[in-house]
């Protein structure tokens, strides 16, 4: 499950509003918003440091615009309102998990093929934020594959905690990695572009954890079974792809997933069933590391949540041959 129990800070978010709100103008020329639409990787400038956050904008009307967004923590959202006139615009975005007001509120201006401006919550203190567009990740061609790499060792080697939090909190015994609360996220040592990668994962019941691809993209583990396909809850891509079906297994068994991620398409098979088939992932998933997307990044286990353990840990890098339509 994406994050939500750190300090709150502001997020970008978004979705409709009358072209109106900021241009006052009752017809807006053809292609008014053509420079705006798209999804875009957003950098925050927070109280304790930068953080990231993802929108995309689309017409809802031939007048209108609409949007999705992805702050901090927590899972995809829809903007309230959305005005943009003369490369001015103002997004309004429900809060999920902030406290201080009702609406994350973004003012900026678009120049340069980059969006900038300032956001705050309610009444509260305005923070500085700029935008760039998200990478179209694209891959043509066959994949070729290297060869696969056992992550988990005698120890804690090639791994790292995201912060200097309750130390200790992660360990290795017979194979197993394992968290215990209060714990903190986990990150590969290594980073990755294109992987297949398959493991092992228990949990206790009622428990709740994550495997962020890339630092980025968060596939749901979570004790679900027997619950309704959605995407919040297990084998998803948080927020934004629900599993075709739930194929989870008991709280207290071993369970296996299956991962291919190519640019942004993904497959996932949860205990031996293919539950998610070559879908493209938006943008990334509340708790990212970054949004840079066009780099590698490292895997990422969430440890911030419920008990967790993994075993059989396995990647398989690709190798970077075809053409790739990764530029900004």
């Amino acid at each position: 499950m994406s994050s939500s129990a750190r300090p709150f800070l502001p997020l970008a978010v978004l979705t409709a509003m009358s072209w109106t709100a900021v241009a006052g103008a009752d017809t807006p020329a053809p292609g008014f918003a053509d420079p705006l639409l798209g999804r875009w990787d957003l950098t925050i400038d927070g109280p304790d440091g930068r953080y990231p956050s993802w929108l995309e904008i689309r017409l809802r009307t031939e007048s209108q615009l609409m949007a999705e967004f992805v702050g901090r923590f927590g899972s995809k959202r829809h903007a309230a309102a959305v005005g943009y006139a003369g490369k001015q615009f103002e997004l309004r975005v429900p809060v999920q998990y902030e406290q201080g007001g009702e609406a994350l509120v973004f003012t900026g201006a678009l120049a340069d093929g980059r969006l900038s401006g300032q956001v705050r919550i309610g009444d509260g203190e305005r923070f500085d934020w700029f935008g760039v567009r998200a990478p179209p990740l694209y891959r043509a061609g066959a994949v070729a594959w290297g060869r696969p790499l056992a992550l988990i060792g005698d120890g804690l080697a090639g791994w790292s905690p995201r912060d200097g939090r309750h130390p200790g909190c992660w360990e290795v015994e017979g194979g197993v990695l394992r968290a215990t609360p209060p714990c903190v996220d986990l990150l590969s040592a290594a980073r990755y572009d294109d992987f297949r990668l398959r493991l092992e994962f228990r949990y206790p019941r009622g428990s709740n954890s994550g495997l962020y691809l890339r630092g980025r993209y968060e596939v749901q583990i979570q004790d679900d079974r027997g619950k309704a396909p959605d995407p919040l809850r297990i084998g998803a891509i948080y927020g934004f792809i629900a599993p075709r079906l739930n194929a989870a297994g008991r709280a207290g068994e071993w369970q296996s997933l299956a991962i291919e991620l190519v640019g942004r398409r993904v497959t996932v098979s949860l205990n031996g069933v293919e539950i998610i088939r070559h879908r493209e992932i938006p943008g990334i998933t509340g708790g990212a590391l970054d949004s840079d997307e066009g780099r590698p990044g490292p895997l990422m286990l969430q440890g911030d949540h419920g008990p967790i353990e993994f075993r059989n840990i396995v990647i398989t890098p690709a190798l970077l041959t075809g053409m790739r339509g990764d530029s900004r």
